[in-house]
């Protein structure tokens, strides 16, 4: 997809940042609560380790698993350096696993939701040909597969991988979105004790004690999306909609396209700032979001903007039908980029229970950019200083 001009130079000057701040990654143990989401790279793993077969005893490893994510990498594990490879992921929810090995591709989905919130000990073994998925000690899926190019004894390494995977994903039977706002906690993997390397973007974050649906912003970064990616127009007359619920305070939008610039956020005492085409004419000062639970309908029409119903900013220069179809920034949470809007801005703090375009729910794992902060599926249900480490 060919994005404006606009669109690349962001994107350039975001992966200059991270850039910037990636360091070599640190070792971590496999057996400590490790949170999988806020990072950048979407396929590497955000840890992984390996072993010598020979020192491998036990073809068996269970973890305690939690997420409100329905789709994402949990766990992977290859030998031969990756000609025969298993992948454990979820999809709607449900346990997939999906296996390549010397001419065999195989991919099984079934068994219980797991994106409810709650914890689950997950246990992967082999048993034999067979590979077998336990939920709460309760088998959940078995595939098995035989093939006649496969060596029946195996040597050299074995690799595992948390969130990610180790080969290409074109290799993927059934493809998916890799990433994963869950954690996991008391993982034994094979018999081993080593530690695990992780991935250098990965940004180290403690999980929440108890979780809630929705995606929480902690009043640092912005979640950007490219308008041709999102729904479009339906009629004139009912414009495009975007709806927000949830409980939130600071900037709570942002559009932007070549000479210009819109924000909402949260006023102190201060006229909002609005940075425009010369000659379109300014609005009414911004709506106030309420801190307390709340909804936030913000409607753009033909050549105006409205915010709860009430007109917010209008103007006959300016075609927003037709800017949102070439492609626009509508940023969540902020302002992109390092105009000194952006650097005054007050990013949005709080938790969003839902983001609708056009009536459809967006996730924000399918954003243009999302900073590593943001969580994507899950919410802390009481204050953020009350975590688990």
């Amino acid at each position: 997809m060919n994005y404006p001009k606009e669109v690349v130079i962001l994107l350039l000057g975001l992966n200059l940042i991270l850039l910037c701040r990636r360091v070599s990654g640190d070792q971590i143990s496999g057996k400590g609560i490790i949170n999988l989401a806020h990072r950048q790279t979407k396929w590497s793993p955000l840890a992984q380790t390996s072993a010598n077969l020979s020192d491998v005893t036990s073809i068996r490893s269970f973890f305690e698993f939690r997420t409100l994510d329905p789709e994402g990498a949990i766990f992977y594990g290859d030998t031969k350096d990756g000609q025969d490879w298993f992948v454990l992921s979820l999809r709607d929810g449900i346990p997939e696993m999906q296996i390549g090995k010397a001419d065999i591709l195989v991919s099984i989905k079934g068994g219980r939701k797991l994106n409810d919130g709650a914890w689950y000990l997950l246990e992967l073994r082999n048993e034999g040909k067979f590979v077998v998925l336990e939920v709460n000690n309760q088998v959940e899926l078995v595939v098995g597969l035989h093939s006649k190019l496969a060596e029946d004894e195996l040597t050299g390494k074995i690799r595992l991988a948390l969130g990610g995977m180790l080969v290409d994903k074109q290799r993927l039977f059934h493809p998916f979105e890799p990433e994963m706002d869950a954690c996991i906690r008391g993982g034994h993997w094979l018999n081993l004790s080593t530690t695990w390397d992780t991935d250098p973007t990965w940004e180290p974050q403690p999980c929440f004690s108890e979780i809630k649906k929705g995606s929480y912003f902690p009043g640092t970064g912005v979640v950007t999306f490219n308008t041709t990616d999102l729904p479009g127009l339906k009629t004139e007359e009912a414009g495009i909609t975007i709806e927000i619920y949830g409980s939130w305070t600071g900037t709570t939008l942002s559009l932007q396209s070549t000479g210009f610039k819109y924000v909402l956020r949260e006023l102190e005492g201060k006229k909002d700032v609005k940075e425009v085409q010369p000659g379109l004419k300014e609005g009414s000062e911004s709506a106030v979001p309420p801190r307390e639970p709340a909804t936030l309908t913000f409607t753009i029409l033909k050549h105006s903007l409205m915010v709860n119903s009430k007109s917010e900013l209008e103007t006959e220069s300016l075609d927003f039908f037709s800017m949102w179809k070439k492609g626009m920034l509508l940023t969540f949470g902020g302002v992109p980029g390092d105009s000194e809007v952006a650097k005054s801005t007050q990013y949005l703090r709080g938790c969003l229970d839902k983001i609708l375009v056009q009536g459809q729910v967006i996730d924000l794992d399918r954003a243009l950019y999302k900073h590593t902060a943001v969580s994507s599926h899950s919410c802390p249900t009481e204050a953020v200083n009350e975590l688990t480490y």
